[in-house]
């Protein structure tokens, strides 16, 4: 078969054209970093990498939450630290307060420095964040958390039970927030009686009765009390009964009996001799002759946020008030101080748990994120060593195509001859 010059010229431009784009391609690979310069050259793994590539992208995302949901957290600690330890100022002030020798100027004085804690209490339990929502406000993050109630002389809380929350993994959601009904309005109030005033009856012509041993009562109180809706206020009620001895020479005696006057089970019962009876952590002060009753009803559970705490213990202290009444009145501030601080503990707590959480799922995303790019890496990317020993094999088949070519076109007959 005969080949003309035309066919010799156009095969070997061919050839060298052929290495070119060889060539071209291998220094695209190289430079792309891409195994493939087009999706047809293999649509499978484009399509495994296009998954890979949402799952890094959704990565990304969950990063960004956990990063925005770590400092939510540290900020809500930071905050919940200098409420629990403005709260135990307040109780070392309330214990000062109930040293004997204070003055009524002295008690006035600690009620002053009350004021002050208590507002600094009110600026932290309405922290915003740095978006400008209030963070204890739950939903209602817009309203501030507490304001003061003027007709009530109380603070209110203006948010409800709602808590944020934040997803950083699949199927993973935390909890970005504690709403201020949970942390500071869920605190138990002392368990008390309703007055400290009974209702008299017979000769007895005045009587008081008041806490002494606040364990005592608790247990009394719990075990007592009737929570039933229909229950009646004899339900809820008991007496000291004053029973003159039977025969001249007798003792006179007291029995404690139930809200309708029938003696409890087991028996209540003692030598009565005009000195305080105590009962149940109760003591109670008597005065008149016998027989006589004195009646008294026990307060019903509730709760009290910490800054009303304070405001009852400020003005208790700034109310003249002396003796068992004084005593009282700490003894409420300083028990409830006691239960709001044990609930911002056990709200540190739980926010200590999430952000643990936070910490192991945050390395989990980064291990998942590191397997997802090595995957997709080994479908989409090119090995840099391959690329770079395919380009210079590219390389050298294009100089030897234009060697070979630069030789034939030089050659004639007559060469040899």
């Amino acid at each position: 078969m005969r080949l003309s010059n035309n066919q010799m010229y156009q095969s070997n431009i061919n050839k060298i054209l052929d290495g070119q784009q060889g060539v071209a391609n291998a220094q695209e690979r190289v430079t792309t970093g891409k195994k493939y310069l087009s999706t047809s050259e293999s649509p499978s793994a484009y399509s495994q990498a296009s998954l890979y590539t949402n799952k890094i992208q959704m990565n990304e995302q969950y990063t960004k939450n956990i990063n925005q949901l770590n400092g939510r957290l540290e900020t809500e600690e930071s905050i919940l630290q200098s409420i629990n330890t403005t709260i135990q100022a307040a109780q070392e002030l309330t214990i000062r307060a109930g040293n004997g020798a204070m003055s009524q100027t002295d008690l006035e004085t600690i009620a002053g420095e009350l004021k002050e804690l208590q507002k600094s209490l009110v600026n932290l339990m309405n922290s915003q964040s740095e978006d400008g929502k209030y963070i204890f406000s739950g939903y209602q993050d817009t309203a501030q958390t507490y304001s003061f109630n003027s007709n009530t002389g109380q603070y209110d809380y203006q948010g409800d039970q709602g808590q944020h929350s934040v997803t950083i993994a699949q199927g993973v959601e935390v909890k970005s927030s504690d709403n201020g009904f949970s942390t500071f309005e869920k605190v138990d109030a002392r368990l008390n009686v309703a007055s400290n005033s009974g209702t008299l009856g017979g000769s007895i012509t005045d009587g008081t009765v008041y806490v002494k041993n606040q364990a005592d009562f608790d247990k009394f109180h719990k075990e007592n009390y009737d929570l039933s809706p229909t229950a009646t206020v004899a339900d809820n009620s008991f007496q000291v009964e004053l029973v003159a001895g039977v025969n001249p020479g007798d003792p006179d005696t007291y029995v404690i009996n139930d809200g309708y006057g029938n003696p409890i089970t087991p028996a209540v019962t003692g030598e009565y001799t005009g000195e305080p009876i105590e009962y149940a952590g109760m003591e109670f002060k008597l005065e008149g002759d016998v027989p006589g009753t004195m009646e008294f009803t026990l307060e019903k559970p509730a709760k009290e946020n910490i800054l009303n705490t304070l405001q009852g213990l400020i003005t208790s202290l700034n109310s003249d008030l002396t003796g068992d009444a004084l005593q009282d009145a700490l003894a409420d501030g300083s028990v409830q101080l006691q239960n709001a601080s044990d609930q911002v503990v056990f709200t540190q707590a739980s926010l200590g748990a999430r952000m643990i959480v936070v910490e192991r799922v945050a390395d989990s995303n980064s291990a998942l994120d590191i397997n997802n790019k090595a995957n997709k890496a080994s479908l989409v990317e090119v090995d840099m060593a391959e690329a770079i020993s395919e380009l210079t094999k590219q390389e050298t088949a294009l100089q030897a195509s234009q060697a070979t070519f630069g030789r034939l076109a030089n050659l004639s007959l007559f060469d040899y001859l």
